[in-house]
């Protein structure tokens, strides 16, 4: 999948041409992060997470869970392809961590889990957040997450307090975010193999160059989750 699929699929068609143009050329950098040699990976099996609220509805922010997440557990352990999907998924998080000025970025990949269908994030950067978001119409309806998750449709917010204010619905993980970027990772025939969610302190962060990194990190993600 090109980018410009990539755009038409997930309903972003109000994309720029140079910002098409610009996430081809991060595209083609993260290709080559991935080529170069993986001993160097330091991936993380174990993440701390939130304590979560009463029904497990939402995280409180600031209390962690007695236990870590098991991402191996979760994976179905350390085999060769669970290898493989870690080393690039976390090679490509490092890049964009190196590349933007995010202050939360994840990737989620689409699984079947104990509770049912789910988003699992399978690597991350930034403050401890929800290892899964259901994926059912009902947690749909108050996460951004799931929302795309199920849609394949992207949802960009630049101002998280406007958007509430206007009646958005609104998964809080950190106060102190005001604008996100939550993308589907598609495969070529549209289904939802995953997502990636990138967060910021500052508004209008995901524009021009912040887009295009994200667009690149989602068509990579196509042929990897």
């Amino acid at each position: 999948m090109d980018v410009s699929a990539y755009i038409e699929k997930a309903a972003l068609q109000s994309v720029g041409a140079d910002v098409v143009e610009k996430a081809g050329t991060f595209l083609v950098q993260i290709h080559q992060a991935l080529s170069a040699s993986t001993a160097d990976t330091d991936i993380a099996w174990q993440y701390n997470v939130p304590e979560l609220g009463e029904g497990g509805s939402c995280s409180l922010f600031g209390q962690l869970a007695a236990e870590p997440y098991d991402l191996l557990q979760t994976l179905g352990g350390n085999k060769a392809e669970v290898l493989s999907l870690m080393n690039a998924v976390t090679r490509i998080t490092a890049f964009y961590r190196q590349n933007s000025q995010s202050d939360w970025f994840g990737i989620y990949q689409a699984r079947q889990v104990k509770e049912g269908r789910a988003l699992v994030k399978l690597a991350y950067f930034g403050a401890p957040s929800r290892a899964e978001f259901p994926l059912t119409p009902e947690f749909a309806a108050m996460s951004n997450n799931s929302s795309v998750g199920l849609s394949g449709r992207g949802r960009i917010i630049h101002d998280v307090q406007a958007y509430v204010a206007g009646g958005g619905e609104y998964y809080t993980c950190d106060p102190k975010v005001n604008a996100e970027a939550c993308l589907p990772v598609l495969a070529s025939d549209g289904r939802v193999l995953g997502i990636i969610d990138a967060e910021t302190f500052r508004q209008n962060l995901y524009q021009n160059d912040e887009l295009a990194l994200l667009l690149a990190v989602c068509v990579a993600l196509s042929s990897i989750l």
